[in-house]
């Protein structure tokens, strides 16, 4: 009788040490859930605010609802996208690391989506509409948090760097 109370005191001790370090190990110095820092993406951020796995997924999601019939499902673009089309504009470029989307900064990207392009390149006529109205900030976020996980690490530091250099700016 008594080895089966110390067996089972031992046991509900060992239960509550393992408890107590897996708690332990969700929570950060500072006091934070680790639940929510590690969902972030590692080294990306939008507009200088960490990505997050479900913000990708959103924006998965709306890419392919939004953008995917021009750009292409794998973010291809369309066929000759570098040369103009007989209307004079250009086909919709590619989003992953084969196409230029990555040269640019995040706020120029968000301006281009929700204003079209004519509101970075004044008189630029595209085929891409403006989503402002139809796609709210925080999708438009999304999306492009979306798109930077195709690119490989060289073209993530060159584009957070155009970024980072572009901060402040109008």
């Amino acid at each position: 009788m008594k080895r089966g109370l110390v067996i089972g005191v031992a046991s509900a001790l060992l239960g509550a040490a393992a408890i107590a370090a897996v708690a332990q190990g969700l929570m950060e110095e500072d006091g934070q859930d680790t639940a929510a820092t590690s969902q972030e993406v590692a080294g990306l951020s939008i507009l200088g605010e960490p990505v997050t796995r479900d913000m990708v997924d959103q924006g998965g999601k709306i890419y392919a609802e939004s953008c995917a019939a021009c750009h292409g499902a794998k973010l291809e673009g369309q066929p000759d996208w570098r040369r103009r089309t007989e209307d004079g504009r250009m086909p919709a470029p590619p989003h992953d690391d084969s196409g230029h989307t990555w040269h640019h900064a995040d706020r120029d990207l968000f301006t281009i989506t929700k204003h079209g392009v004519g509101a970075v390149v004044p008189g630029y006529e595209s085929d891409m509409p403006a989503f402002e109205g139809l796609l709210s900030d925080e999708e438009i976020e999304a999306v492009l948090a979306y798109l930077k996980t195709s690119w490989s690490t060289r073209e993530r530091g060159f584009q957070a760097e155009v970024s980072a250099g572009a901060e402040g700016k109008p």
